[in-house]
């Protein structure tokens, strides 16, 4: 582990093929990014994504309470 701007960081070491490892180079560079950086936004837009099932909590309660927000609003 280590600290970066009093975040502390974590090293996570992933094997994959050499077919699935020049494909992430290739998708990287499309992006101007580091393959390890091209990892890194990937895996924080995957992490910051709801949770299906409270996000299918939400609509019901959204819509069951549509008409009440309405007239509240």
């Amino acid at each position: 582990m280590k600290r970066l701007k009093g975040v502390v960081m974590t090293r996570i070491i992933v094997e994959i093929d050499d077919n699935k490892a020049a494909v992430l180079k290739d998708k990287a560079k499309k992006f101007g990014l580091l393959p390890e950086e091209f990892v890194t936004a990937s895996i924080e837009d995957l992490i910051s994504q709801p949770d299906p099932d409270l996000e299918a909590a939400i609509r019901k309660v959204l819509a069951k309470n549509q008409e009440l927000y309405k007239r509240l609003a």
